[in-house]
Order: structure tokens, then sequence, then C-alpha cells
């Protein structure tokens, strides 16, 4: 019989973190971190911090700082702002089988929990975190099997951050119960494809996944009941093998462009085109992708927002045409009035795929076309994105994107830090570990 969940969270100790385990949270840490140094500087952001501070006062819990700002709130308030805050810039840690994100919740929502315990040391982080992910991606898994609409990661984080909270409170194995119960029935049921069509500052729920996780846990130590939580307890299929076998380090993958991961075949295949064939952007006259039918629906060939840009996939693939690169330039806002990525975005077809509809569930595909000037095209085979475990991002590409997002707004020395204390936060004493929290919650600029 397997352990049930909450089981496992009580009994959970940094001991049975295997190497793996940690090497994705090492890696998550340090990635998650430099998406949120340049998202702070996002008005998405700047609304979430404003949000938090007008709503969400400090009360008997604590005061925890909101990340890369420092101001004070209580930690749900924290968790709130920073969710948002990494949520602004679509280019964190993700899981493909979820069709969702895990540490845009976890890692805010974890920071601020530990923003109010004294003496906690990098191991006692490192055991919340590997909870944190693995619950979610177990629930996001039975979620999307049991539930016909397909919901933001909000929604399931909401259960992991609930879980892992719930454990940092020292509760009970049956408190831990009852606070995923509750992260459940009151985490945001959105509908991620509404904000596919109509992209807007809601995006992919965690902003209000992450407080909900940490209030469900405060009240479950409080005594206020919830369970169950039916994603734990009525799918076994997707608990069977928990604590033997680790969701996240085979299901976790890392972005190397900030938009949707549905777009980055067609990125990653239209950048290899160009490279192989020595094209100038003056030289193409369309571009067709064929792709699945969730991807189709990114469109956004004349983005007006960040947040329309973010969920698109002609523009950024045009952008990627024109520029070499999906990067911190092209998140500016004259980026969207280029006249020469315009002209290419507006020349692409979007062509819905059967075949590969139904091949993307665990992966995403597409396969691209270019046009040319001179009638002749070229075309890329199949592929699936970059950052997968089976095509994945090396350290030092992962250590380039963060220095790419972080050392304009933190600074080369400030960085630099971070990125070392990332890569042994697990080992590190309760002094520096809090050094790293500090470096990680206090003012970006």
């Amino acid at each position: 019989m397997p352990k049930p969940f909450h089981e496992f969270a009580a009994n959970l100790t940094y001991d049975d973190l295997t190497e793996p385990v940690l090497q994705v949270l090492r890696r998550s840490f340090l990635d998650t971190m430099g998406v949120a140094a340049v998202a702070s500087t996002t008005t998405m952001a700047g609304i979430a911090r404003e949000g938090a501070m007008a709503l969400f006062g400090t009360g008997q819990a604590g005061s925890s700082r909101i990340l890369m700002h420092g101001a004070r709130v209580s930690p749900a308030g924290a968790a709130m702002a920073g969710a948002f805050t990494v949520d602004s810039v679509d280019a964190h840690d993700g899981t493909s089988p979820c069709k969702g994100h895990a540490g845009s919740a976890v890692f805010p929502a974890l920071l601020a929990m530990s923003d109010v315990q004294d003496g906690l040391q990098g191991a006692d982080f490192a055991t919340l975190l590997a909870m944190a992910y693995e619950v979610s991606y177990r629930v996001g898994l039975a979620q999307h099997a049991t539930c016909a609409e397909y919901h933001t990661s909000g929604t399931w984080t909401a259960v992991g951050v609930a879980t892992a909270c719930a454990r940092a409170l020292d509760c009970t194995p049956d408190q831990i119960r009852h606070a995923a119960g509750i992260g459940e029935y009151h985490g945001p049921r959105s509908p991620m494809m509404r904000c596919i069509d109509h992209p807007t500052m809601l995006r992919d729920g965690v902003g209000w996944g992450a407080p909900s996780g940490v209030t469900a846990a405060y009240l479950a130590q409080m005594g206020f009941t919830g369970a169950p939580a039916l994603t734990c307890e009525d799918a076994p299929a997707f608990w069977e093998d928990l604590g033997t076998a680790w969701r996240l380090v085979t299901d976790t993958h890392y972005k190397p462009y900030p938009c949707c991961r549905w777009a980055h075949p067609a990125i990653d295949a239209a950048r290899d085109l160009m490279q192989e064939h020595k094209l100038h952007h003056s030289q193409i006259a369309g571009v067709d992708i064929r792709t699945f039918h969730n991807a189709i629906r990114l469109a956004g060939h004349h983005p007006a927002t960040p947040d329309e840009f973010a969920y698109a996939i002609a523009f950024p693939v045009a952008t990627m045409i024109v520029r070499g690169q999906v990067g911190v330039p092209e998140l500016t806002e004259s980026t969207l009035q280029d006249a020469d990525i315009l002209r290419v975005s507006g020349a692409t077809r979007l062509i819905e795929d059967d075949h590969f509809t139904a091949i993307s569930e665990g992966k995403r595909w597409a396969q691209v076309t270019l046009r040319l000037m001179d009638g002749t095209e070229v075309s890329s085979p199949p592929r699936t994105p970059r950052g997968d475990t089976d095509l994945p991002l090396s350290d030092a590409e992962i250590s380039e994107k963060f220095h790419l997002f972080a050392d304009p707004v933190l600074g080369t020395r400030r960085a630099g830090e971070i990125e070392a204390l990332c890569a042994e936060f697990d080992t590190l004493a309760a002094d520096d570990f809090a050094r790293l929290c500090d470096l990680c919650l206090e003012p970006a600029v």
C-alpha cells in the first residue's frame, strides 16, 4: 500500500531527497530568482505589491517581505505579490504533463513562510520545496485526468503549497490532510484557456493559488477542517509510487524564452532554420507553423500588451526570425511596435495539425516552414522544445539565462552571490540560508 500523501509530507526528511531531486531544486531556485528579478520591474508586479500592501497587513502570523521588494505584509500577502511577480514574465520552470508551473507559486509561498520562522536551514527548505513540488505535480495530473475543463496552475499548486506550509507550521498529519483539502476547495478553479483567448494579467492563476495554500495551512493549524482533497485521495493511480519515484525529476522543464511553452518548439525550429540556411529576415516572405490545437489559440499576430506577447505564437516566432533571440530586450513595449517583426508576424499562418494535437499531451510538437522571397521553402522536422528532460538546458545555459535576467536589475555582485548560494542552498546553515533569503527578498533596486 502506498503511503498516504499527508503521512509522506509529515515524515519526509532531507535524507529522503535523492541527488537528482536536489539538482532540480537547485536549478529551479536559481532559475526562478532570475525570473523574479526582471519580473519585479513589470507593471503587473507593481500592482500586485500595491494590492498586497493595501489588503494584507501583518497580524499574529508575523510579517514577510515581498519578493525582490522588501515591504512587509502577512505571509499570505507576500505569497500573493511574489507569485504574481514571478508569473508576470513567462520564463519560469514548468511541467509539460501538467500543462503548467509549480515554482512560480511554490518559491514565493515558501520564502514568505521562511521569513516568519527562525533558524530555518537549507536542508529544511529543500525538504519543504520537494514536497510542495511533488504534491503539486501529482495533484495537477489527477486534476487534469478528472476534470473536463483545463484549469490554471493556481488550482493545483494551492494544494502543494498548503501541504508544505502546513508541514512548515509543524502541523500533525491530520492537519496537513485538512490543509490540502482547504487548499483544493478554496484554490482558484480558473479556466486557463480564457487567458489564452483573452490575455490579461490573470496569467496562470498562481497569484491566487499561492496565498490560498498559505491561508489553508494556517487555518488547518487553528483547527479548520477541509479534508479530503479529492485529487489526493480519490485518484490513487497518481499516488501509488509516492516516495519511491519523483515526478519533479522526470517532469520539470526549463524555458529558454519568456513566453508560453506552447510556442517554444516553433521558436526553436525557426531559430534553427535561420541559422542553418544563413537567412536574413528580409528574405522571409512568410511563415507556416504547423502545431497542436491549443498552440493555435495562442495566435498573437499583433500583440498590444506584454500579456498578449506572453500568450502568443506568431509574434514570438517572428521575433526570433528578426532578432535572433527572444530575451529581456524583447520584453519592452517598443518591441511590440517593431515594423520588421510585425511584417513577419503578419505573414505567419497557423495550421492546426490533428496528429500533433494527439501527441502533444506530455510533449509539445510543432513544425515550421519558411517561405522565401525567391519562392523557395525550407522546412524543419517536427520537434519538441528545448528544456525538457530529453533536450535539457545545461547548467551553463541556466546560469547564462539567470544573469541575463538578474544582472541588469540586481547588479553582477548580488546576482553572483545568489548563484553561488543557490548552488548549495540545501547544505547551508541557518545564518547562510538567511543571507540567501535576504538577497531574494530585499529590494531589487
